[in-house]
């Protein structure tokens, strides 16, 4: 799953998108000067000269549901140079992809985790070396084992990558852990999820069964070892290094939203 994941991202480039890439527009100049973050209609904004924030696209009002969100977003605006650039905004990207997306795509939200979990990272292990194979059982068991205590449910890992259906009541029982979650939760455990290649991790994050850094440990057992044999190459510690970022902000929507 991670080399899956890896394989993507290395090649966002490629086609298409090189040519997206090469042809994108300049990155907007910055059009405010005062940012300020505060309550708003049963929520919180962010204000740019006093004027909410609106998603790019459908231009939607940005409401969130936790001020630390806000706060953070305020931050990340007021950080800004001489233009705008979304990549340096990883809080008000997601934000943005949880607004547009809407309430409507909170049981699609809710099924793309599952389906980790059905195929999850930490249920297909290696069948050598012996070094890789203790270093799994070591974190993904242990992994395992707390989740499965908690919800009360069973896993079938499996060597190698043939798939290995999973008990249809763990994923039953998964699911209802997701009911009643709103958009937002939902939306930082999707990024989690899809950042780890494990809905396990996630929803053990979500339910404090897991520390940010176990979780981004344990999601990186096959890469660490690799790094151990060979040194890493500095291409893939910058995408590393990004996607941390990105499971971070993750990890604080979480935070503000469980306070």
């Amino acid at each position: 799953m991670r080399d899956q994941l890896d394989d993507i991202q290395k090649h966002l480039n490629d086609g298409y998108g090189r040519a997206q890439h090469l042809n994108k527009v300049e990155l907007p100049k910055r059009f405010y000067k005062e940012v300020a973050a505060g309550p708003f209609e049963g929520g919180f904004v962010v204000t740019l000269d006093g004027r909410p924030v609106r998603t790019p696209g459908k231009k939607l009002t940005v409401i969130v549901p936790a001020a630390p969100i806000a706060t953070a977003m305020a931050a990340e605006w007021a950080a800004q140079g001489e233009f705008i650039d979304p990549a340096t905004m990883p809080m008000v990207r997601l934000i943005n992809s949880a607004v547009e997306s809407g309430e409507e795509m909170i049981p699609a939200f809710r099924d793309e985790i599952i389906k980790f979990v059905g195929g999850d990272l930490l249920l297909y292990r290696a069948e050598g070396p012996q070094e890789l194979v203790s270093e799994q059982e070591l974190q993904w068991d242990k992994a395992l084992v707390t989740v499965a205590r908690h919800f009360g449910v069973s896993f079938a890992p499996t060597m190698g990558i043939i798939h290995q259906p999973q008990p249809q009541s763990t994923l039953d029982r998964l699911a209802e852990a997701l009911v009643g979650e709103n958009l937002f939760v939902l939306t930082a455990l999707v990024s989690a999820t899809g950042l780890t290649g494990s809905g396990v991790l996630a929803i053990g994050l979500w339910h404090k069964l897991f520390t940010p850094d176990q979780v981004w440990a344990a999601a990186h057992v096959d890469e660490d070892y690799q790094i151990s044999q060979w040194g890493e190459d500095e291409e893939a510690a910058e995408r590393r290094a990004k996607r941390r970022v990105e499971f971070d902000t993750a990890v604080a929507v979480l935070d503000a939203l469980r306070s």
